[in-house]
């Protein structure tokens, strides 16, 4: 079991249950795990297995039916919507699959738009933003719009955005899911290094096998239920604990 200092995420018996008319359809059935700082976790499965259910429910956009989610320390199942909002904005990054830039923004602009909600002054957010977006290697193309970068560069520009503001945890929804396969190894390699060197969670969601091999745990899920949990720096099983 990971020690208290260490662990960023912790959840306990966690259920979702959906009503499809009179079917109780259980997308997430009992599942436990917990994740330490700094660790790359890939979250497998095919389409229907749970894992979108479960990245969601860990960035507080979903509910739970039942069960413990505990985050940086903070139990999200408890709270309000308000509440949500406010620790998603204090203590989590987003990476999308299909980038989600504002296509009338340039590359400063989209990467400087979490720390203006947050209430940051232009000068600081833009020189904040220009850091990262050399720390991502974007920064020759700093005043491009969207539709002037390719998908890999617009990846880049969303996952400086996601690191913009130093967040505990980075959460992934298949992140390549647009890209060449090329490009796809390029924002696999970058994510590792970013984990390595800020000594940030990623928890990143993906159906493909090869690309969970870049994680340093990958948690395998089928209908709701972890199934099988590899630590791919030692490629031993077991790493992550069951709890009953």
């Amino acid at each position: 079991m990971s020690e208290e200092k260490d662990m960023v995420i912790r959840v306990r018996d966690l259920y979702k249950v959906y009503r499809l008319g009179e079917t109780r359809v259980k997308a997430l059935n009992g599942v436990s795990f917990d994740i330490d700082r700094g660790v790359f976790c890939a979250v497998v499965g095919t389409s229907g297995s749970g894992k979108s259910t479960l990245l969601n429910m860990l960035a507080g956009l979903e509910p739970a039916t039942k069960g413990q989610i505990l985050i940086a320390g903070q139990h999200i199942e408890r709270m309000n919507e308000s509440e949500l909002v406010t620790f998603r904005r204090e203590h989590v990054g987003f990476i999308f699959q299909s980038y989600n830039l504002m296509p009338t923004m340039n590359s400063i602009e989209n990467v400087a738009l979490p720390l203006a909600f947050r209430g940051v002054d232009k000068k600081t957010r833009n020189r904040k933003a220009e850091e990262t977006l050399e720390m991502v290697g974007l920064e020759r193309f700093k005043k491009n719009l969207p539709n002037q970068m390719s998908g890999g560069q617009q990846q880049r520009v969303g996952i400086a955005r996601a690191l913009v503001l130093d967040p505990e945890i980075v959460f992934a929804d298949e992140p390549t899911g647009n890209l060449d396969s090329k490009t796809s190894e390029e924002v696999m390699n970058l994510m590792q290094r970013i984990v390595e060197e800020k000594h940030q969670t990623l928890i990143m969601v993906t159906h493909d096998d090869h690309l969970a091999s870049y994680a340093d745990i990958m948690i395998r899920i089928s209908d709701g239920k972890i199934t099988e949990n590899v630590d791919n720096r030692k490629r031993d099983t077991n790493w992550i604990e069951y709890f009953r």
